[in-house]
């Protein structure tokens, strides 16, 4: 288990999948999301999924909706816990795999971890969504980002799928970014 940010609560990683999986899903639509939903985006059974949401319940994290139209949605403290600002639309930043953009991966945040060895640089890409149609060895460009135009070039080296996390192999960076 591990303790989320600013908030102390204890997750298994598959809660927090679970829960990463709910706050995108409802960021997309803006409606109570169903749990077969967030068990089909996280590869779980139904039933997984309604156990861990009365876990979730419990710990405030997500509310229950019932009625034909309900669901799940995320609770304020949800965004909190997985560090996620609960405010409109995210400034969008393209991510393109092998030349093509992927219209449904929202990059969230892009950490470079080994800036002072530009011959290893390294990148961890994370994504709101998940990061399962991504595989090892393919080729992506991050960017430009909105406001220093920075974009990334570089190959997928790891991916960490609780974290929605792409580890990249950076092969360039610039800014301001020279347009696709």
């Amino acid at each position: 288990m591990s303790s989320l940010p600013h908030t102390g609560i204890d997750l298994t990683p598959t809660q927090q999948r679970i829960l990463r999986e709910l706050v995108t899903r409802y960021r997309q639509c803006e409606a109570p999301v169903k749990g077969e939903s967030v068990a089909e985006g996280v590869d779980r059974n139904a039933g997984t999924i309604r156990n861990q949401m009365q876990s979730l319940k419990a710990l405030q994290l997500v509310e229950g909706i019932p009625g034909p139209h309900g669901g799940y949605k995320p609770t304020s403290t949800a965004y909190e816990a997985l560090s996620l600002q609960d405010v409109g639309e995210p400034a969008a930043v393209p991510l393109y795999r092998d030349g093509e953009r992927i219209e449904e991966a929202v990059v969230g945040e892009i950490h470079l971890t080994s800036v002072l060895h530009p011959e290893d640089c390294r990148a961890e890409i994370q994504l709101q969504g998940l990061v399962g149609a991504f595989h090892e060895g393919e080729d992506i460009v991050v960017g430009p980002t909105p406001l220093s135009e920075l974009r990334i070039d570089g190959v997928i080296e790891g991916i960490d799928d609780v974290n929605n996390t792409l580890v990249v192999v950076v092969d360039s960076m610039r800014a301001p970014a020279d347009p696709t």
